[in-house]
């Protein structure tokens, strides 16, 4: 309670410093909004050179599946698909990038390789079955084709990892027999 039993509270240091605050804290907001309001003209700018066009070639991916199940899987098993497509366009497809929805799954492709029409290759994508359960993942396909952007999926389940259980033998080692002693 700075200033009010003396005089007028709006006359007071303390109300100038809100204020003036307040002030500053609107003028960064107003800044900060506007600059995240800025419009660009794509148009404009392919007109000067400035903006590449998206890929969308005349050439084409045709998968023959984008989605595979491997339904169950051993704990530590294969955890691999080759996904085959054809080129079923007039011009050469590259892949610029494949992109794993997390790390446990790592894609393998002919990275910045021309695949000519009528020709086929596969993307291989390996998932760490190291993990128990359930997994459903994608890999997000880049290229200059047609339809640029193409995305795979894999998914089922990984079992446990079967462990034998232990019994404490205290360091001896024997057959398993046990024999009865009286008391």
């Amino acid at each position: 309670m700075v200033a009010i039993c003396s005089g007028n509270y709006y006359d007071s240091g303390y109300f100038m410093m809100k204020r003036a605050f307040f002030a500053l804290f609107l003028i960064i907001i107003c800044t900060v909004g506007g600059n995240a309001q800025t419009f660009v003209d794509l148009n404009e700018g392919q007109k000067h050179g400035i903006i590449e066009t998206p890929p969308g070639g005349k050439g084409e991916m045709t998968f023959e599946s984008e989605t595979h199940d491997f339904d169950t899987l051993e704990f530590g098993g294969n955890g691999t698909y080759d996904f085959k497509f054809k080129n079923t366009g007039t011009e050469p497809v590259i892949i610029t990038d494949a992109k794993a929805s997390c790390g446990c799954t790592v894609p393998t492709y002919p990275k910045d390789v021309p695949v000519k029409p009528g020709e086929t290759q596969i993307i291989k994508v390996t998932y760490n079955t190291k993990r128990s359960g359930m997994f459903t993942k994608t890999v997000t396909i880049n290229s200059n084709s047609k339809d640029p952007i193409k995305i795979l999926t894999i998914k089922g389940y990984v079992r446990a990892k079967v462990t034998e259980p232990t019994f404490p033998t205290n360091g001896v080692k024997t057959d398993g027999f046990v024999p009865f002693e009286k008391h």
